[in-house]
């Protein structure tokens, strides 16, 4: 692993600090390190005198780093780490997530841990964990990437009417959910979104998405788990001309009275983690998953 590229919010810039601590890190180990290009003047400025600037280079896109890939840090919350599994999109390059947001369920590192951390990934002690994401069929403007790590999700849009939503699975209809909108969700994406709205927790190896309606005005109606391997349709009604439609933290406006078709995607997201991670400890300390007084 000798080229890693930084990953930060396209929209919040992160601790110049945090970034400085970060690359100077990486660089103890004697690591190529690329930054955006919108923030290398600011690390420039820093005159810092521990950062080998003949190791240190920009990015604009992907595109623009002409050698092979080995990780890439998102640094910063869940939000950047879901931005950088988009940018990075089938390239298939492991992602180590920096927290230095609030939860950092995704990522879930400290940055004062890193170093440590660090010294074992690069004598290879580590594992690679293949998370399983979604696809929307047919042609939307997701900057040709129209993949999700943790959920699709259509909501109501320009009225506060409901919407109503027909559910086919694999051809056959399910449901007629009457709904301020539904979300889509892979087991990584069960502790997002579509956990804030009543859905279950899925272990990440668990082969399954998970069907959750948003405020649906039906007191028989409950999130719902399917195989990984159904083929979703989703056929939407409004009184508005459109509803919003989203893959993770992208959005965009689509006509109702259209179908959305979800399935599995023959990509993956590669989550790097220490040896030592486990799902179940992350879910008791940052979700204080069964937290009990009397424990």
């Amino acid at each position: 692993m000798n080229t890693i590229l930084i990953y930060t919010n396209a929209n919040y810039k992160p601790s110049i600090n945090d970034l400085i601590t970060t690359i100077k890190i990486l660089q103890k180990f004697d690591k190529e390190v690329f930054i955006h290009q919108s923030l290398m003047n600011d690390v420039i400025e820093q005159n810092d005198a521990k950062i080998k600037s003949d190791k240190l280079f920009s990015y604009l896109t992907l595109e623009d780093i002409q050698r092979p890939l080995n990780l890439m840090l998102a640094l910063g919350g869940d939000g950047t780490f879901l931005e950088g599994v988009h940018f990075i999109q089938n390239k298939n390059i492991p992602i180590l997530g920096i927290n230095t947001g609030r939860l950092g369920f995704l990522a879930n590192l400290n940055l004062n841990e890193l170093e440590n951390a660090l010294e074992y990934i690069f004598r290879g002690k580590y594992c690679i964990d293949r998370r399983t994401m979604l696809k929307l069929e047919g042609e939307y403007h997701f900057d040709k990437f129209n993949f999700a790590l943790n959920e699709f999700t259509i909501h109501k849009l320009d009225s506060s009417s409901m919407i109503t939503i027909d559910l086919l699975i694999n051809g056959v209809h399910v449901n007629t959910y009457w709904a301020d909108g539904i979300i889509i969700s892979t087991p990584t994406g069960s502790t997002a979104y579509s956990l804030s709205a009543g859905g279950p927790i899925l272990h990440p190896d668990s082969k399954s998405f998970v069907i959750t309606p948003i405020a649906v005005h039906n007191l028989n109606v409950r999130p719902l788990i399917v195989p990984d391997n159904s083929i979703i349709s989703l056929k939407v009604s409004s009184r508005s001309e459109n509803c919003m439609i989203s893959l993770d933290h992208k959005s965009i406006p689509a006509p109702t009275n259209s179908t959305f078709t979800i399935s599995k995607a023959e990509i993956h997201a590669q989550l790097l983690h220490c040896n030592a991670y486990n799902f179940f400890n992350t879910l008791k300390s940052k979700l204080m998953w069964g937290a009990d007084k009397r424990n």
